[in-house]
C-alpha cells in the first residue's frame, strides 16, 4: 500500500469508527460510502485482520473490534501531530493570516489607529485580531503574537518590552474649567473613575497608590465610578463623568486631540507594569511574525520620540 493510499485508508478507518457508519464518514471526508468501505477493506486486507464487526441493523451497524479500539487513540494522536506540523509549515510563509492577541483597550486606543501602516507594508498578510483580557494559550488557540500588560514574565513565551507607562489623572476640558482643584489631594473630592480591568495584577497603579505618591495617603479614593475596560474609563472621562487615572499609552491620542486634559502635569508616577510583545520562542524567526514584532517596536519608538519632543 502506497503512502497516500495508506493515509487515506487510515482516515477512512478513524472516521468510520468514530461515526460507526461508512455513510457518515463519507459525508465528513467528502467521498462516497462505497469509497470509504473500499479503503477500510484495503486496510484490513493489508493488515490481515478485520477492523469492524458489521451488524445488520440497529443504530450501531459498524462496531470497531477490540484491537481497533486499542489502536484508535494512537492513530488520532498521530493525525493531530500531522495537522500541527502542517500548520507550522504554513507559518513559515511570508503571507497568510497573522493571529494577534491584545486587550480590547489596547486595540481600540493604540493598535487600530496605527494598523494601516503595517497592512500597507505587508499587504499579503491578513491580521486576525483577538481582543481579550484573558491570557491565551498560543498553541491551542493558534495565536502567533500578542501584546500583554504586566511585569514581563509569562511561562513559555518570549517577552520583549515595548513601552513603559506613566499614570496620571485626566478629565474633560469642561470639567477642568469647572473644577477648583489647587492641589492633588483635593481631587479626592471629585467623582473618581476607577479602572478594574487589570486590578488583579500585582503593581497595577490605583487611585490609592497615586494619592500615596503625592503625599495624600488615606485620601478617600475608593468611591466613584468603576469600569472594567480601560478604553471605557477614558471615554467616561471624555464625556465628563469624572476624573480618570489614565494610562499614558492609551490616553496619548485623546490628550493630543484635546478630548482630555492632564491634571497636575508636574506630578509624575511611573507604573510598575509595562507593555510587552510576546510570542513563542520557536516562532521568533517566522517572517510575518518578525515583521509585525519589528513594526510594533518601531511604532512604540515613534511614540517615545513624540513624548520626548512634548508633542
Amino acid at each position: 500500500m502506497t503512502t497516500p493510499v495508506y493515509l487515506n485508508a487510515m482516515r477512512a478507518f478513524e472516521a468510520s469508527a468514530r461515526h460507526q457508519s461508512f455513510s457518515a464518514a463519507a459525508a465528513e471526508l467528502n467521498v462516497t460510502p462505497a469509497a470509504v468501505g473500499q479503503l477500510v477493506r484495503s486496510l484490513e486486507d493489508w493488515l490481515g485482520t478485520p477492523l469492524f464487526v458489521r451488524g445488520t441493523g440497529g443504530r450501531a451497524r459498524l462496531v470497531a473490534t477490540e484491537v481497533a479500539e486499542r489502536a484508535l487513540p494512537d492513530i488520532r494522536a498521530g493525525f493531530d501531530r500531522l495537522s500541527l506540523g502542517l500548520e507550522r509549515l504554513k507559518e513559515g510563509a511570508a503571507n497568510g493570516v497573522l493571529t494577534v492577541t491584545v486587550s480590547p483597550a489596547f486595540a481600540a486606543k493604540w493598535l487600530l489607529p496605527r494598523i494601516d501602516g503595517f497592512q500597507a507594508a505587508w499587504p499579503d498578510t491578513d491580521v486576525r485580531l483577538d481582543t481579550s483580557l484573558k491570557l491565551m494559550d498560543f498553541v491551542a488557540q493558534g495565536v502567533d503574537i500578542g501584546v500583554r500588560y504586566g511585569a514581563g514574565a509569562w511561562p513559555g513565551l518570549t517577552a520583549l518590552k515595548l513601552m513603559d507607562e506613566e499614570v496620571y489623572p485626566v478629565c474633560s476640558p469642561a470639567m477642568r474649567r469647572a473644577g477648583k482643584w489647587r492641589t492633588p489631594r483635593e481631587l479626592a473630592r471629585a467623582t473618581l473613575i476607577h479602572d478594574l480591568s487589570v486590578d488583579s495584577h500585582a503593581g497595577f497603579a490605583s487611585w490609592d497608590a497615586w494619592f500615596g505618591s503625592v503625599g495624600a495617603r488615606g485620601a478617600a479614593a475608593s468611591r466613584g465610578m468603576k469600569i472594567n475596560n480601560s478604553a471605557a474609563v477614558l471615554q467616561a472621562a471624555i464625556d465628563g463623568h469624572g476624573v480618570a487615572l489614565a494610562r499614558s499609552v492609551l490616553a496619548r491620542d485623546d490628550l493630543a486631540a484635546g478630548r482630555l486634559v492632564r491634571l497636575f502635569p508636574d506630578v509624575t508616577f511611573t507604573s510598575a507594569l509595562a507593555y510587552y510583545v510576546v510570542y513563542r520562542p520557536e516562532c521568533a524567526s517566522l517572517p510575518r511574525l518578525a515583521a509585525f514584532r519589528d513594526w510594533l517596536v518601531s511604532e512604540a519608538r515613534k511614540d517615545t520620540r513624540k513624548r520626548g519632543n512634548g508633542s
